[in-house]
């Protein structure tokens, strides 16, 4: 198959090179950096670029580009998609990209499905893209109500094909609710947290959780705020939930309650071990 991939960033270039290390598919690339370009061309995560004219003769076009992009650059390219082609998106929000583009979708002679690669790292661009980033991680797809059980089965078996380890499928709606729990909550606390002063005393005195916890406070805030703004309102009740429960650890502490604060470390305990089984 030729395939073609939008945004040769982190997740694009990684899509780029997961599928040229399991398949024999040609991947044909484009990014709005030249830079990016001529790095994926150099080390043959590409075989070429992926123009206007070459877009009609792609089976597979994979958009890895912002929220926002996504629905911008199908929407004006949708002219040129082959028909049976299918077209997924890589974006970290599902309802903002799938339901502008419900209209265009879901009489075209090509088929659109949202998709979510839950993988990534704490830095961005193509130099930071692997071949094995998708190994272990599992491709999330929200298929429009109207697909078929084969075009269903299809993209899962393409997606493992190339590399993932599952794939499981869900709504735009449930994919966003529990996307602001997983993901995106976990970017916030880790923000807030290393903003304290102490953060700066650090050195010699940390160990692994403190790298568990700022890990991902190394994040690409202008794609991120996007993300938070566009799933704001499940987000805005985890935090809120963070916040209230933080306020019992807090009130623990400054009552000195050592059978509220051993209550609430075992019920934090029992709840990994539960996650765990």
């Amino acid at each position: 198959m030729k395939i073609g991939i939008v945004g040769l960033g982190l997740i694009g270039g990684s899509m780029a090179r997961s599928i040229k290390m399991h398949s024999k598919h040609t991947v044909l690339g484009i990014d709005l950096k030249e830079s990016e370009m001529k790095k994926a061309e150099l080390v043959g995560a590409i075989d070429g670029r992926l123009t206007d004219e070459e877009i009609p003769n792609c089976d597979v076009v994979i958009v890895a580009l912002f929220p926002a992009q996504i629905v911008e650059y199908i929407r004006s390219h949708a002219h040129l998609f082959a028909d049976g082609a299918r077209v997924f998106d890589c974006g970290g929000v599902k309802k903002m990209v799938c339901e502008p583009l419900r209209e265009i979708t879901k009489d075209a002679k090509w088929r659109f499905m949202g998709g979510h690669p839950m993988a990534g790292r704490e830095f961005s661009g193509f130099s930071y893209s692997k071949d094995d980033l998708f190994e272990q991680a599992s491709m999330i797809l929200t298929p429009a109500p109207e697909a078929t059980i084969e075009e269903r089965q299809w993209a899962k078996e393409f997606f493992l094909s190339i590399g993932f380890l599952r794939v499981r499928f869900t709504t735009p709606e449930d994919h966003d609710e529990i996307i602001g729990y997983t993901s995106q909550m976990a970017h916030v606390v880790s923000s807030a947290y290393v903003k304290t002063p102490m953060a700066l005393k650090h050195k010699g005195f940390s160990a692994g959780s403190f790298q568990d916890m700022t890990r991902v406070a190394r994040l690409n805030e202008r794609m991120w705020t996007e993300l938070f703004l566009d799933n704001r309102e499940p987000l805005i009740r985890e935090v809120q939930g963070m916040i209230d429960r933080m306020v019992e650890y807090r009130d623990a502490l400054m009552d000195g309650d050592e059978n509220k604060l051993m209550e609430l470390l075992r019920e934090g305990r029992e709840m990994k071990e539960m996650l765990d089984e």
